[in-house]
């Protein structure tokens, strides 16, 4: 079979062409020469390339291959020579595409105007979904948004047009409802800058989010790196059925496999259980595959994903996809590192939290445990919609059950919020009535981004300090993520449910078993809801806002302020000195859960992701210090008073004081943000030592030439005092398998050797020599 292009593939079917054609709008086809353009010429799907790298594979492992392993080793750059082990060996892969989000665009563009390369080697989208601050409601709101991030938004467009890169404007839509819609298909391998990028293995994709610099190796044409993920099968049985949604199932895999349970694997969903389940339901259970650590989470090719495919004007991929339909799901026999079963029919409605996305109860006995805990029964405000739950399929079950309660006169006690996952769910929802339903039953919709769900929330109605319960569709729900009050218990379960617990206005309502009274007096159950999968009309694509690179953008000019104080140009690490560490104070010893939330808040601190200095203002205010149990108070050692994390770090970076962070499990998990790694550099860290970290965050402060390092036993965490200095010893003999050791110099005098683990290989040490992965790639262009 021929190599396609998406070009041509989208063009045919927008047009009607070709023997699979489909009955498009009049809106679609209107909107064809548009459509076209957001697939780069460059961009194919190369099944040929892809069957023969396996192949290749299969036959050197002589076994039966999972999917991801397909997918994944069916992108090596080398796979006659690769080593490939699960769990051990490093890979070096060829991404077919990157994807950004604009608050970690900003920096992943500076990287990239750093390298001096002139164009991105693989096509490249940008995708502003950010920094739209939820206010009012969706139009005023980002109007707003417009004007106050006016200078990123220029940065962003004219970066993208000089570097080949194309640009979804402010109001689009999610970087993930915009990816499953546009450019996810199966057996793509695409990277992203975001930590919920495996939304895209609801279309058969293995979809991974990175750092800002791994997406500038892959756009600079430099093979990319992972450690050869293990596989974790989720055997699905039954069929969903009633109030039990597809966010249901990795509500109950959270809370099977935790927060970390997940890392250094691909979750691989399969079994007969798979067809009960929609394309954008099964993308649900990806997403939020990011909350266990995951690597990426992907289910095999079937006709719900077909359907999917055609609906949004990939037919033609559709009937590629089918002809290689072997090729996109797991061999027979294959064998998984863990196996989770679960059978659909018997799978209850959930909701996680508060504060953790693992804390997972049945909806049945949320309340009791919340009575019991002292949490609030109240549901202040429902929130639906984010990257997570935001599809037509969603918007429409909400919405049937928001009928229900206007039909007996009820309206939501608590406020209630809806958010759009793109422009087409928008327009679309907006023309067949449901925007309708959700605002007349109380909601307010949000503009098509990602809002509260990220901290972009100007919420008004408690207090900071003020004890609050929210339920939300969301993904993550770490303490003051959604609305920056540190006593607002979140708990996260179905657009479904939300809707429901938004009407009850309490936690403590099972809509399976609860009844409800309307106005009259009148006692009513809800039934369970239903909806759609996809309209039966052709979306809507509502507005255009997609910006498609020049073919030669070399004359263009990208103008950064040194006035500015939303973006400042990158000056290089400085390199390694050549000796081990010595010395080093203890910046922070950090007690508990530590997530990227904590290195690096979001919310308002958004507005200075494109300034490094300004920035890291907000380095570790959040991580809880374990000498006092306060949150950004730390004891300076030069001057003996207590200041803020970064106010201290940088009174020792300007005494030439290098630091360590010590940590503790899963440190860094949560977002991609690689901020959580460049703030600690360049305030002056060397190393960060805990006792095990999340995946993207340990890659990301090996990017930007930290040592991170883990307790060879985990308990030396205790052995560790704030007074503390720490020796990093071993580095002049730095070799990948080989420990270093710490000597820790207590301030009575007293002085003990650890022995600290470290997974660099060979390309990473050089990192770490070089000062940076940025400034190794520099070295080598010369």
């Amino acid at each position: 079979m021929a190599t396609y292009c998406l070009t041509v593939a989208r063009l045919q079917l927008a047009l009607g062409h070709g023997a699979r054609r489909l009955h498009v709008s009049a809106a679609y086809r209107a909107k064809a020469n548009v459509a076209m353009s957001r697939f780069e010429p460059s961009s194919f799907i190369n099944y040929e390339k892809l069957q023969s790298n396996v192949d290749i594979v299969r036959k050197r492992l002589n076994r039966p291959l999972t999917l991801s392993e397909k997918i994944v080793y069916g992108h090596l750059d080398d796979p006659h020579n690769q080593d490939i082990d699960r769990g051990r060996t490093y890979l070096r892969l060829r991404p077919d595409r990157v994807a950004m989000q604009d608050a970690t665009a900003q920096m992943a563009m500076l990287q990239f105007i750093s390298s001096g390369l002139p164009r991105v080697a693989v096509p490249s989208t940008i995708h502003c979904d950010h920094l739209i601050e939820a206010q009012i409601g969706g139009v005023k709101d980002l109007a707003r948004a417009k004007e106050v991030n006016q200078e990123v938004y220029n940065f962003l467009s004219s970066a993208g047009a000089k570097y080949g890169v194309g640009f979804w404007k402010p109001g689009s839509g999610i970087i993930h409802q915009i990816i499953l819609e546009n450019y996810a298909y199966p057996g793509v391998m695409l990277i992203g800058t975001d930590s919920h990028t495996p939304n895209g293995g609801g279309l058969g994709s293995i979809c991974i989010g990175v750092g800002g610099a791994d997406a500038v190796d892959v756009m600079a044409g430099i093979p990319w790196e992972l450690k050869c993920p293990k596989v974790i099968g989720v055997k699905l049985t039954g069929t969903l059925s009633g109030w039990t949604s597809p966010k249901d199932v990795i509500l109950k895999v959270a809370g099977i496999l935790t927060v970390k349970g997940g890392t250094g694997a691909i979750v691989e969903y399969h079994g007969p259980g798979v067809d009960s389940i929609s394309c954008t339901g099964m993308a649900t259970i990806c997403n939020m595959g990011a909350e266990i650590g995951a690597t990426t989470s992907v289910f095999p090719y079937n006709h719900r994903m077909r359907t999917y495919l055609e609906k949004t004007g990939r037919g033609q991929i559709a009937a590629l996809a089918d002809e290689y339909s072997d090729l996109l799901v797991p061999d027979e026999g294959c064998e998984y590192d863990q196996l989770i079963e679960l059978n659909l029919d018997e799978l209850k409605p959930h909701i996680n939290g508060p504060f953790t996305p693992d804390l997972a109860h049945p909806v049945s006995n949320v309340g009791a445990v919340a009575e019991q805990n002292g949490w609030p029964l109240e549901v202040k405000v429902g929130l639906i919609g984010s990257c997570t739950n935001s599809s037509y399929e969603d918007m429409g079950r909400a919405a049937s059950v928001a009928k229900q309660a206007l039909d007996k006169g009820l309206k939501c006690k608590a406020q209630f919020t809806v958010t759009p996952g793109s422009e087409q769910i928008r327009a679309t929802i907006e023309r067949d009535g449901y925007s309708k339903i959700l605002g007349d039953v109380g909601g307010v919709v949000l503009a098509n981004a990602c809002g509260p769900c990220i901290g972009q929330w100007d919420r008004r109605d408690v207090k900071k300090g003020e004890k609050n319960t929210i339920v939300t569709s969301f993904n993550r729900n770490f303490t003051a993520r959604n609305d920056a009050n540190p006593a607002t218990h979140a708990f996260v379960t179905s657009p479904e449910i939300v809707t429901a617990l938004a009407i009850a206005g309490t936690l403590n309502f099972n809509p399976e078993t609860d009844f409800l009274t309307a106005p009259n007096g009148e006692k009513f159950k809800l039934d369970p809801p239903n909806g759609d999968e996809l309209p039966a009309k052709d979306f809507d694509p509502g507005q255009d806002t997609y910006q498609h690179p020049p073919a030669d953008g070399s004359g263009m000019k990208v103008d950064v302020s040194p006035q500015s104080n939303r973006l400042q140009l990158l000056e290089p690490f400085d390199k390694w000195g050549g000796k081990d560490l010595e010395n080093l104070r203890v910046l922070i010893k950090v007690k508990g859960k530590c997530t990227t939330d904590h290195i690096s808040a979001a919310g308002p601190w958004l507005k200075f992701r494109g300034h490094l200095d300004n920035i890291s203002n907000n380095m570790l205010i959040g991580a809880v210090n374990s000498e006092n149990d306060a949150v950004n108070k730390i004891k300076n050692h030069l001057t003996g008073e207590y200041g803020g994390v970064p106010d201290v770090a940088r009174h020792y970076k300007a005494n030439s004081v290098s630091w360590v962070v010590v940590g503790d499990d899963n440190y860094g998990e949560g977002s991609s943000r690689e901020h959580a790694a460049l703030e600690p550099r360049h305030l002056g860290g060397r190393a960060i030592i805990v006792k095990s970290f999340a995946r993207i965050h340990e890659t990301n402060l090996k990017k930007q030439g930290l040592l991170p390092l883990t307790f060879s036993n985990p308990s030396d965490y205790e052995k560790i005092r704030p007074d503390d200095k720490i020796s990093i010893r071993g580095l002049e003999t730095f070799t990948p398998g080989k420990p270093l050791s710490a000597v820790v110099k207590h301030s009575d005098g007293s002085e003990e050797t650890l022995e600290l683990n470290h997974s660099f290989n060979e390309t990473q040490i050089e990192w770490f020599k070089a000062g940076s992965a940025l400034n190794r790639m520099k070295e080598l262009q010369h």
